[in-house]
């Protein structure tokens, strides 16, 4: 026994668990005789499964059997600062289950008690003000998020907002960015969306909240430093930007960080993950419409993000939640993870808040195109602008068709380079990309209709759907059995997309399964988009219509856009305009659809 290095003290186990600011502090000492073994030499010897644990003399401590479970569910639930364990205040229900009531300070017997009846009850949300800034007025479920993110906010605790799309996501995160500011004065949010819903947001903002100050942080003119973000309330970016800038954008401490979309990090072994967690950040919100895509363990990048510490480290979630669910279809382990999560969970479905929907709603998509797709755009776009300059009014009324083909292949190259039949690859068309996003997003729970007017474009999607497994029926002005493709989409549950192009569909069509309708190349003649649209919207349809319309930005798509907002006149001229001539439109006024300033 002389030569034997284990130490000849049994095991004496001291824990006493105390408040910090966003933590609990766990003290965990185990000491035998003189000697204390160190957190890390714990956490290393429960890692490995074995009993012995180094002291620093070079004798073995012994820990007891029944003690290696229960360390074990320690350091899972928090993380090793030094000599103390921290476990987050979100997991607050960890540390009763965990611990014996008599290890726990007054202090933290209190705050325990406080979320639980706050959390694990269903009282009801406090109520909140809507902020006197904001230009909307907000239906009762919009009120009721602005609550709950208030009363999260109170307690410093993350969460997701999971609404469906097309119920306000984007309003509600602007009314509570607002009562931030009544709350707390001038703080800087940072809002990460994907880049297509970069327009959506600036307008949303200016539209609902013009006195927020709004830092577009996208392009390469941008700033690469942080002196100047202190000036701005909100700092809207890209994921692609997050993920160049991370490196300066991660020594900034934001009051919130908005993730939208956030289905787009639910991969936690991607980059764009790690870097939305090196961000710091008094609180952090995510907002999807579908926070479980493919898995449960779509929700734990997303929530380990909103909610650190709430799910434990990722192999434990794994291990606990994610294989007994999907593998084994485990409803006990199911019905525990929705216990831990509802509180910092809030999804309405639009079936849920019908009542309050208007039957119709009508969003716009922003689609950035990538580099080459923006270079073919130009060159033709170039082309087309000299062409007008270098003709008076009259010499363009003659060759109107030019201008008007001009304009056609602007637009279908905006769809894919590859309608104008000039050769160009089908890489980069980020228009398929988008829908496709949208596609498999929805279509589990919603029928989609998809109209175009270039029935090139619908064959470039049919094999998209084909490549994902997703059933759909095809409609254009060469289809032959109309009535059995529109029996076979409202009947067969299986059919979940109908591409139609806009020609052939835009009437005499009954579409009522659907409710979400795509609206992939909007043009000048909104009668004809809202015929298409009305294909859903019509007598017997129980669901609440969504329509998309999607628009490449800086481009004469939303050119036509905003001059139906501004200019009615020149808007119904251009509605008059069929495929021959234009009626009404000047040389500038052409040249003004052309110009992207």
């Amino acid at each position: 026994m002389k030569n034997n290095k284990l130490n000849p003290h049994r095991a004496k186990i001291n824990i006493q668990i105390t408040s910090g600011l966003d933590w609990f502090n766990a003290k965990l000492k185990v000491g035998f005789g003189q000697k204390e073994a160190t957190l890390k030499q714990l956490h290393r010897t429960i890692r490995n499964k074995s009993k012995f644990v180094q002291l620093d003399d070079g004798s073995l401590g012994i820990l007891p059997e029944e003690w290696m479970d229960k360390m074990a569910a320690y350091f899972q639930a928090g993380e090793i600062d030094e000599e103390l364990l921290r476990i987050p205040k979100i997991n607050f229900t960890e540390i009763s289950s965990l611990f014996e009531k008599e290890v726990l300070s007054t202090e933290v017997q209190n705050e325990i008690s406080t979320y639980s009846s706050q959390f694990l009850t269903d009282k009801d949300i406090p109520h909140s003000n809507i902020p006197a800034e904001l230009n909307a007025e907000l239906r009762d479920y919009q009120h009721d998020g602005l609550n709950w993110l208030n009363f999260l906010d109170s307690f410093n605790f993350g969460g997701c907002l999971a609404d469906d799309m097309g119920l306000g996501k984007t309003l509600q995160i602007i009314a509570f960015i607002l009562s931030q500011r009544e709350k707390r004065g001038h703080t800087t949010n940072l809002v990460v969306v994907p880049t297509s819903l970069l327009f959506n947001w600036q307008e949303e903002i200016s539209k609902f909240a013009p006195s927020i100050k709004v830092l577009v942080h996208y392009g390469p003119e941008r700033q690469k430093t942080i002196n100047h973000l202190l000036d701005y309330e909100v700092v809207l970016t890209s994921y692609g930007m997050l993920l160049s800038d991370i490196r300066f954008l991660k020594t900034f401490n934001f009051n919130y960080i908005f993730l939208d979309e956030s289905q787009t990090i639910k991969n936690p072994n991607s980059e764009r993950y790690k870097a939305a967690r090196l961000l710091q950040a008094r609180n952090r919100i995510v907002l999807t419409g579908t926070p479980i895509e493919n898995s449960t363990f779509d929700l734990y990048s997303q929530l380990s993000f909103a909610c650190p510490g709430l799910l434990g480290s990722k192999q434990s979630f794994k291990d606990i939640y994610a294989i007994p669910i999907d593998k084994f279809e485990y409803s006990k382990r199911a019905m525990e993870l929705q216990q831990k999560i509802k509180p910092f969970i809030l999804r309405r479905t639009k079936k849920q808040v019908a009542k309050e929907l208007p039957e119709k709603t009508e969003t716009v998509i922003y689609c950035e195109m990538n580099t080459e797709q923006r270079k073919i755009y130009d060159a033709y776009e170039k082309e087309l602008r000299e062409f007008i300059a270098a003709n008076d009014d009259d010499d363009l009324n003659k060759n109107s068709m030019h201008v008007l083909t001009g304009l056609t292949r602007l637009r279908q190259i905006c769809n894919s380079p590859v309608l104008i039949k000039e050769g160009y690859s089908g890489e980069n068309a980020v228009k398929i990309e988008i829908l496709m996003e949208q596609i498999l997003g929805k279509s589990k729970d919603h029928k989609i209709l998809v109209f175009s007017q270039f029935v090139g474009m619908l064959d470039l999607l049919k094999p998209e759907l084909e490549r994902h497994g997703i059933p759909f029926e095809y409609l254009t002005g060469q289809t032959k059995d109309r009535g059995k493709k529109v029996a076979n989409f409202q009947e067969n549950d299986e059919i979940r997309v109908f591409l139609i192009s806009l020609k052939a569909g835009g009437v005499g069509l009954n579409l009522t399964q659907a409710d979400y309708i795509y609206l992939i190349d909007p043009w000048w003649n909104p009668a004809t988009e809202n015929q298409a649209i009305d294909r859903s919207y019509r007598i017997g349809q129980t669901k609440n219509v969504i329509a998309v319309r999607m628009i490449c930005s800086n481009t004469v798509e939303e050119k036509i856009l905003t001059l139906q907002k501004k200019k009615t006149l020149l808007a119904q001229n251009l509605l008059k305009t069929d495929g021959t001539k234009f009626q009404g439109l000047s040389k500038q006024d052409l040249l003004d659809i052309l110009d992207q300033k």
